[in-house]
């Protein structure tokens, strides 16, 4: 590990490298030099993103664009070149590295711990859309094509379902049905995207808290990590990603669903914070959409876990046979209770639009 450290400008000689964060997708390593400067380095999971050329392209063009208009350098990743000056790194056995300043005195949150904490995240995810807006979206690469078509995920899960690969459609029957029960929803966005009234912006499409670093001491948001899905998007999707994750009284993965439901004041902590951060730079179409967004990523989410369920865990890493069909009942006892909470969360969004 030291040897590809070693191939980064970094500032010092690295003599030390150690196994860093708990990231399901890439491995993370922090770096600390003989000058005592550190630094992360990511190993990239090609087998997720396919063109990793492509999506360090559009690490490069967003963090330049963010450094030039945040107040700090803490507040924007900063890529470290190569010595060949690419901003990655190939080793001998095909693969891809990349470096990161590290920043210091930050601390990562898996849950938030208060409303505070969540509402903060929202700061930082509704700055990042605010920044970007005029950013030309059309110039990024999708580093992993139709990742919020959840119209796309619906025909995978229907062939997987029709190809019961491993046998577990008995297993999962009723899941089955829940999922099939809601496709006619699933289709609102892309419907709405096609006939032009929704603005392809810049999205970061993995709004999960723990991709926002904070600072350790005031308990503030500070920078958005984790960039790899960076690429155009729907608004609603980044707010619903987020609520999706965040706002849960459970778990992802809880087995005893009477726990799971949607934390109406982590909404709308979440809600406020991200209208207030977005500005102007978001419309009023798009802030009505928001409640629907949480229940879109959240039934696309649970798709996704049944999917990959019956296709044999070929995706997510799980920890038991059983996990991503747990997973995917917990998502989808979230969507049932969006339902019995809907015009709440109309409510709250349209209080915090007004603000």
């Amino acid at each position: 590990m030291l040897e590809i450290a070693g191939k980064f400008c970094f500032a010092g000689n690295p003599v030390r490298c150690e196994e860093y964060g708990c990231g399901l997708v890439n491995k993370t390593y922090h770096v600390v030099c003989d000058s005592g400067a550190e630094y992360i380095l990511q190993k990239v999971n090609t087998s997720t993103f396919k063109d990793p050329v492509s999506l360090m392209k559009n690490i490069e063009l967003v963090t330049r664009y963010l450094k030039q208009r945040v107040k700090s350098e803490r507040e924007a990743l900063s890529p470290v070149p190569a010595s060949d000056g690419k901003l990655y790194v190939e080793d001998e056995k095909h693969g891809f590295w990349r470096a990161y300043d590290f920043i210091t005195g930050s601390i990562s949150l898996d849950r938030a711990t208060s409303a505070g904490d969540f509402y903060q995240g929202a700061l930082a995810f509704g700055r990042f859309i605010d920044i970007l807006s005029d950013f030309p979206a059309g110039i990024l690469a999708e580093t992993i094509p139709g990742f919020h078509d959840t119209v796309s995920r619906y025909r995978a899960f229907k062939e997987a379902v029709a190809l019961d690969a491993c046998g577990r459609v008995k297993k999962a029957q009723r899941e089955i049905n829940f999922a099939l029960s809601q496709e006619p929803f699933a289709s609102v966005f892309m419907d709405l995207l096609e006939k032009g009234s929704l603005p392809l912006r810049v999205t970061h499409n993995d709004t999960k808290l723990n991709n926002v670093l904070f600072d350790k001491e005031t308990r503030t948001a500070l920078c958005i990590v984790d960039l790899d899905t960076v690429m155009p998007g729907l608004v609603m999707n980044d707010f619903g990603d987020a609520i999706r994750f965040g706002a849960s009284t459970a778990a992802e993965d809880e087995p005893d669903l009477s726990r799971v439901q949607l934390d109406l004041e982590l909404y709308a902590a979440f809600a406020q914070g991200f209208i207030e951060a977005c500005g102007n730079n978001i419309t009023k179409e798009e802030i009505e959409l928001f409640p629907t967004g949480a229940k879109m990523m959240t039934l696309e989410c649970g798709v996704r876990f049944l999917t990959d369920y019956l296709s044999g865990d070929t995706y997510f890493r799980t920890s038991y046979p059983e996990h991503n069909l747990v997973r995917c009942r917990t998502q989808f006892k979230l969507v049932s209770d969006m339902d019995k909470k809907s015009s709440q969360m109309n409510q709250i969004v349209a209080r915090a639009a007004r603000r």
